[in-house]
């Protein structure tokens, strides 16, 4: 951890869930998972790699790791601010950065530079992709027709509709062309090799970055505002013969299971829950605090990806904030109680914080700056609160993304 806020480096509870969230985030660490994996399998010399992602610059410094001097040359896109110096450095790459989760002129560029890298490359050329989540806004190439107004409104509407994944995966892919297998045509039926770290419920490859080499179900869209009724849609992707090697690196489970492994080593009871127990962040919270005021002393470990629905003005913060301070108002003046609710990849919404860390005194700090826990979640601005009171956690890049994870100890 870079640095924690206030009163949330205190106690000893907390530095043992800060601990736990770290243990996590090193088992689905992108550099060692694909280092690991490109350990066990046969690549060709020449090889083209395409990272793309919030943990693109890991994933490509395991692959530089294992690969070394058989990579010909790269194109390495990932968040501001998320570029890892060594890529950056390395001649051979050609590192990009680009708006997140909005797409802005620079996804657009480095949806060109992509289809244009593949493009470039031989026809008897051999391709590791290393895709994580952030991916969908971070390239793009619309459908003729549609401005980066029309993108950027249409992916503002879908963060806040509160829609699942599947869902917004397909309306992406109605509008691009490159997304839902899209990229599939430039690929040319060239052998590529796919690994992915899953920022998805289910961990289905094809709604990992909107599944650039995979095709989705293309169904039925969901109904979508009049605004968006006469824009172009893009047809489904033709078949093809398409050579492309698939595997999961990095999953929530696993992330899961290193903190399940943590607690054990500092003998204390856990126990890892099969899913959250609500859809809605707020909600979700609720429900957790409940089950933790009647629970016996322990560490209870969570995972996935809960859902905000966004009033028109939200202010700061994001899902894991706003669970965190759903569950800090049901547990105020509880004080064997604390709970950290984190982002893996290192981002919570429109913040730079990762996500939070409550215990039973946290309403009450934030209360003495002058601020009330109902009314921030009303208007979604549980980190201006969780800033006052102390309890924002910050990380930086982790270089990993695998949806979220929530851990609470009861003393």
């Amino acid at each position: 951890m870079r640095r924690l806020s206030g009163s949330a480096a205190g106690s000893q509870p907390r530095q043992l869930l800060l601990k736990l969230l770290q243990q996590g985030l090193a088992a689905v660490n992108g550099r060692s998972c694909v280092h690991a994996a490109l350990q066990r399998v046969s690549l060709p010399h020449g090889l083209y790699l395409v990272a793309i992602g919030k943990a693109a610059d890991a994933m490509a410094a395991g692959a530089i790791d294992a690969i070394g001097g058989r990579l010909q040359a790269g194109l390495v896109i990932t968040r501001y601010g998320h570029q890892d110096t060594a890529v950056y450095r390395d001649p051979r790459i050609v590192s990009l950065e680009a708006g997140h989760p909005l797409p802005d002129e620079q996804s657009l560029a480095a949806g060109n530079a992509l289809r244009l890298f593949l493009a470039n490359a031989p026809t008897d050329a051999s391709f590791l992709f290393l895709i994580s989540g952030g991916a969908s806004s971070l390239a793009e190439v619309p459908a003729e027709g549609i401005s980066l107004a029309n993108l950027r409104t249409l992916n503002r509407w879908l963060l806040a509709s509160g829609l699942p994944i599947d869902a917004v995966n397909r309306v992406r892919s109605a509008f691009s062309r490159i997304k839902g297998g899209r990229l599939l045509h430039d690929l040319g039926g060239r052998q590529a090799e796919l690994l992915l770290i899953s920022d998805v419920p289910g961990d289905v490859p094809a709604h990992i970055g909107s599944g650039l080499l995979l095709p989705l179900d293309h169904g039925s869209l969901p109904e979508l505002p009049a605004q968006f009724a006469g824009l172009p849609r893009q047809p489904p992707p033709e078949a093809g013969n398409h050579r492309v090697n698939v595997r999961t690196l990095a999953t929530n489970r696993q992330a899961m299971e290193a903190v399940m492994a943590g607690v054990r080593a500092d003998g204390r009871r856990a126990c890892m829950h099969d899913s959250l127990p609500a859809p809605d962040a707020v909600v979700c919270g609720e429900c957790i605090a409940e089950s933790l005021l009647t629970a016996e002393p322990g560490v209870h470990i969570w995972g996935g990806e809960t859902l905000v629905k966004l009033p028109a003005h939200p202010g700061r913060g994001g899902r894991n904030q706003m669970l965190a301070l759903a569950v800090a108002r049901r547990i105020s003046t509880h004080e064997r109680i604390y709970l950290l609710a984190a982002g893996t990849d290192g981002t919570d919404g429109n913040s730079s914080d990762a996500g939070a860390l409550v215990d039973g005194n946290t309403v009450i700090r934030g209360k003495d700056a002058g601020l009330d826990a109902q009314d921030c979640l009303a208007r979604a601005d549980a980190g201006t609160f969780l800033e006052a009171s102390g309890d924002l956690v910050y990380t930086g890049p982790t270089g990993t993304n695998v949806m979220d994870l929530v851990i609470a100890c009861k003393e």
